[in-house]
C-alpha cells in the first residue's frame, strides 16, 4: 500500500502532517519510509529542535517529510534562503511545499552577491553561497528560533560527486546530511518522495540562477535577472525543464532532447525568439547537446580527481 501525506488542520489550526502505511520500494534499494525515517531519526539523535537548509527541492523536502516524522512538525523548522540567485518561482513553490509538510518557513536574507568571490564566479562560487547561509543561521536564526541542528538535503550521490564544493560549507558549520550518510541516493530519494505523496516528487533539478553564468564571468543582479526573466517566459510557453545558460548577448538554452525539435520549429521558434530576446538577449541559440548538469563545474574540477 502507498504510504501518504496529508494537510489536515491539528488542534492549533495549523496544517500537520499524517502519513499512511509504509511500502517497499525498488528491489535494488529496499528503502521503505519507515526505514528512511529510522535512519533519519538516527542521525539526529539528541536533536531537540531541527532546522532545515530548504530550497523546496525534491532532496530538502523528503529530508524535511522525514525529519517531521522522527522528531515532530513542532520541532522543525524549514529555513529558505533568499536573494536575487533565486528565482521568485522557485520562492513560491517553496513555501507550497512547506505548507504541505505542515512545517513553518522562515525565510533568510543572504547577501553572497555582495561577496567578491562570489562575483568572481569560480569553481568554488557554491562555497561562498553556502557560506553565507549557513553563516547567517549561526549568526542569529539558530538562536531566534532554539535550533541545536541544521541539516541539509545533500544525498549519496552528491557526496560522490567532485562539483560539489558547497558541501565544504556545510561540514565547516558541522550541518547534517542524512540523507547521505543513509545512503539514500538520488532514485531512492524520488521514489521515497513519491511514496510520501510530497508534490515535488517528479520536480526536475533546479540549480541556482547564478549556475547558468560560465565560471569567472562576473556574476551581477542584472544577469542573474535576464536569466530569470527569460526561463520564466519559456515555461510559460510549456517547456518544464530548462537551463538559459548566459553568455554575454547569447542565451544557449539547454532543453530535453525530446523538446529540441518543438523549439526551434515553427510556429513556437518564434515565440522562443521573442520571449528569450525580451529578457535582453540579443542573439539565442538551442543547444542540441540538451540539458547537461555541472557543464561549467566539473571540467575545471575533475582533473583533480582523475
Amino acid at each position: 500500500m502507498h504510504a501518504l501525506v496529508s494537510s489536515e488542520p491539528d488542534v492549533k489550526g495549523e496544517t500537520a502532517v499524517t502519513i499512511s502505511e509504509t511500502i517497499p520500494l525498488s528491489r535494488s534499494e529496499q528503502w521503505t519510509v519507515e526505514r528512511a525515517v529510522a535512519a533519519v531519526a538516527d542521525s539526529l539523535d539528541g536533536v531537540r529542535r531541527l532546522g532545515v537548509a530548504f530550497s523546496g527541492g525534491v532532496d530538502s523536502s523528503l529530508l524535511l517529510a522525514l525529519a517531521v516524522r522522527a522528531l515532530d512538525a513542532e520541532r522543525v523548522v524549514a529555513l529558505l534562503g533568499v536573494s536575487p540567485s533565486l528565482a521568485a518561482d522557485e520562492r513560491s513553490a517553496a513555501h507550497d511545499v512547506a505548507r504541505q509538510v505542515g512545517v513553518r518557513l522562515v525565510e533568510v536574507m543572504t547577501y553572497e552577491g555582495d561577496r567578491p568571490e562570489y562575483q568572481a564566479n569560480g569553481a568554488d562560487r557554491c562555497f561562498y553561497c553556502k557560506e553565507e547561509l549557513f553563516s547567517r543561521i549561526d549568526d542569529g536564526i539558530a538562536d531566534r528560533y532554539g535550533l541545536d541542528a541544521v541539516a541539509y538535503g545533500e544525498n549519496a550521490d552528491d557526496a560522490r560527486r567532485p562539483d560539489r564544493p558547497g558541501a565544504r560549507a556545510a561540514a565547516n558549520h558541522h550541518v547534517l546530511r542524512p540523507l547521505a550518510d543513509a545512503g539514500i541516493t538520488k532514485s531512492a530519494v524520488r521514489t521515497l518522495a513519491h511514496a510520501l505523496g510530497l508534490q515535488v516528487a517528479d520536480k526536475p533539478a533546479a540549480p541556482c540562477l547564478a549556475s547558468r553564468i560560465p565560471h569567472h564571468h562576473v556574476v551581477t543582479p542584472t544577469k542573474l535577472s535576464q536569466i530569470e526573466r527569460a526561463e520564466s517566459a519559456l515555461r510559460q510557453l510549456g517547456f518544464a525543464e530548462l537551463r538559459v545558460r548566459h553568455h554575454d548577448d547569447v542565451a544557449r538554452i539547454e532543453l530535453p532532447p525530446a523538446d529540441l525539435i518543438r523549439a526551434v520549429s515553427d510556429p513556437l521558434r518564434t515565440k522562443v525568439l521573442d520571449a528569450v530576446r525580451g529578457a535582453g538577449f540579443r542573439f539565442v541559440a538551442v543547444d542540441v547537446g540538451g540539458i547537461q548538469s555541472g557543464a561549467f563545474t566539473l571540467p575545471l574540477v575533475t582533473s583533480d580527481h582523475d
